[in-house]
């Protein structure tokens, strides 16, 4: 196929690249031959694979909190449910006008949806990023301020207290024992096995609620209330970065008001957007400058990333180093062990293709682990299925 054909598709990878489109324009002097000689270079070195991984889409869950029968707080006579549910709208409404996101919402009317069911429709979508937006309540109406939150321990009896008013929306459910393994959201011990899937994309959920908590800060003015960390059971299920906002206090007469009103609902919703467009942004600029370096690296080593993919199943992580012998991981063999801060994390099998991988952890949940996991490797990093998706391509 000639060059030619493909020079659209060659400018969408350049304009991708501010760097070089600011060099073109400080330098007029570069004339048409040296551009396309530039441009039949970029296409014979890097190749269409990685021209067309940029065109990939962005696939974000919008989940509104509660719904139907689960009203969520009441605070000064509001509805929480009502308002997670139009500043939802409002950033998908936002979001499908930009060429690249795909958006997705947990429920589109007053409806209830399980918190598992929840978790299923964006796993499902196979999502980069999922916000479950809520409304917050205190015991003082003083209290006021947007707050994101992501998965972990309570560090204090706040967070703990935020988590717990969430989680108890489970009770709502009819085969909550069954679908949540036993938690109990009144137990703060509960919450540590929350911790295992999540903690593979800790990283990148910090990454996006500091890009939500700066928006509100920078374009609303928001007090802020800093990204924490609290054991949600929304954010469990969850094979992907995810964020828990807490749009501010229905308790709080001003900001409940606030919350309530078409225009505070606008400016939360804008605030996000914004958020979630420039987390994509950075994440896009960061994979691509990865991806350009490793390319240029040594053009003879291009298939390096293809074997340096992994797929593992985490089955468990324990303060204990074990022996990693069958008898102490119900009969599994190939099991492989990582130790990460002061947990050691138990990993089984290992395998280049993703759908072995998933055969590997429906193997292992028939053995007896639950809540066994995939957890792609590029190396020896931790990455998100998206990206090891987007690299086995």
């Amino acid at each position: 196929m000639s060059i030619w054909f493909n020079l659209p598709k060659l400018m969408i990878f350049l304009r991708m690249h501010q760097v070089f489109i600011s060099y073109i324009k400080s330098h007029t002097f570069i004339n048409r031959k040296t551009l396309l000689f530039f441009l039949t270079f970029n296409f014979l070195f890097f190749g269409l694979d990685f021209i067309f991984a940029q065109e990939d889409s962005f696939t974000v869950v919008l989940d509104a909190g509660h719904g139907g029968h689960d009203s969520g707080n009441r605070g000064n006579g509001y509805y929480e449910k009502k308002i997670a549910l139009n500043i939802a709208l409002k950033i998908g409404k936002k979001l499908e006008k930009i060429k690249g996101f795909n958006v997705i919402y947990t429920r589109k009317s007053d409806v209830f949806v399980e918190l598992i069911q929840r978790a299923n429709i964006a796993n499902k979508a196979n999502a980069d990023l999922f916000i479950s937006i809520h409304c917050d309540a205190f015991t003082s109406s003083k209290v006021f301020g947007a707050g994101t939150f992501v998965l972990g321990l309570h560090e204090n009896e706040r967070n703990f207290k935020v988590a717990q008013k969430e989680n108890s929306v489970i009770f709502l459910e009819e085969n909550y024992e069954k679908n949540y393994d036993g938690f109990n959201p009144n137990d703060p011990e509960s919450v540590i096995s929350l911790l295992l899937m999540q903690q593979t994309y800790l990283d990148q959920s910090i990454i996006a609620a500091n890009s939500i908590q700066k928006s509100f800060v920078s374009n609303l003015k928001r007090k802020d209330r800093t990204v924490k960390q609290a054991g949600f059971v929304v954010l469990k299920y969850t094979y992907m970065p995810s964020v828990l906002v807490e749009t501010g206090f229905l308790t709080n007469s001003s900001e409940g008001a606030y919350l309530n009103s078409s225009k505070g609902q606008t400016n939360m919703a804008d605030a996000l957007a914004k958020a979630i467009i420039n987390y994509r942004d950075n994440r896009n600029a960061s994979f691509q400058n990865t991806s350009l370096m490793e390319e240029s690296n040594k053009v003879e080593k291009s298939n390096k990333l293809n074997e340096q993919l992994v797929f593992k199943v985490q089955i468990a992580a324990s303060k204990k180093k074990l022996d990693l012998k069958p008898y102490n991981f119900k009969g599994l063999k190939s099991i492989s062990r990582i130790k990460n801060e002061r947990l050691f994390r138990y990993y089984y099998g290992s395998t280049t293709s993703y759908e072995k991988a998933k055969k590997l952890v429906q193997f292992a949940k028939k053995q007896g682990y639950k809540n066994a996991f995939i957890v792609p490797f590029l190396g020896n990093s931790k990455i998100t299925i998206s990206e090891a998706l987007r690299l086995s391509k």
